[in-house]
């Protein structure tokens, strides 16, 4: 196990400088949906790519920053169930979950997605909306993100297995969720007065 943790640490930070440029790219969409409303409302016209684009730049946040949001163990999980579990339990359930169905998923969304993308690009898909954009991009989003995702799901399952044999510390042991340190936050200022 200790042979592969370097290759951890290389996806780890692959994923994160992604991850953490990629974020920025909803700003983008947030801009390109302002100036296109102001323009569909001020000159009362409209364009197809500049709507599509918003949607591309959501996509590409959403596939190509979740390995990011694995890896920062900030995915969707129930935490008021998981926290009530004693530790190896938790540990055993997120190797379960990556083994078992993060991986197979991540592998039938890449074989899938592949020929989806290549039958695209071949004919050079575009739009069914008149002045929209290329398909072909988008849909090569899917086995990008998704293979992206596999290489985290296996550096993931590499660490809680390290993690459970003492090879490693635990990253997330101390770590609260947001809305738990915002309560936090809360009972200590009121607690104050």
């Amino acid at each position: 196990m200790k042979a592969f943790l370097p290759v951890t640490r290389v996806i780890d930070a692959i994923n994160q400088w992604l991850g953490r440029r990629i974020a920025w790219l909803i700003l983008a969409a947030v801009l390109v949906s302002a100036v296109n409303a102001i323009v569909r409302k001020a000159f009362d016209t409209s364009s197809n790519a500049w709507l599509e684009l918003q949607w591309v730049l959501f996509s590409m946040v959403f596939l190509l920053c979740s390995p990011w949001t694995l890896l920062a163990n900030e995915h969707i999980r129930i935490d008021i169930v998981n926290n009530m579990l004693p530790k190896r339990v938790r540990d055993g359930i997120d190797v379960i979950g990556h083994a078992f169905f993060l991986l197979p998923l991540t592998v039938v969304m890449i074989v899938t997605g592949i020929p989806f993308f290549l039958r695209s690009y071949e004919i050079n898909e575009q739009s069914g909306n008149a002045g929209g954009l290329p398909q072909w991009p988008s849909k090569a989003l899917i086995m990008i993100g998704f293979t992206l995702l596999l290489a985290q799901g296996i550096s993931e399952l590499i660490k809680r297995i390290a993690i459970m044999r003492g090879l490693i510390p635990d990253p997330h042991v101390n770590q609260t969720s947001t809305l738990e340190a915002e309560v936090e936050h809360i009972v200590e200022a009121v607690e104050k007065r």
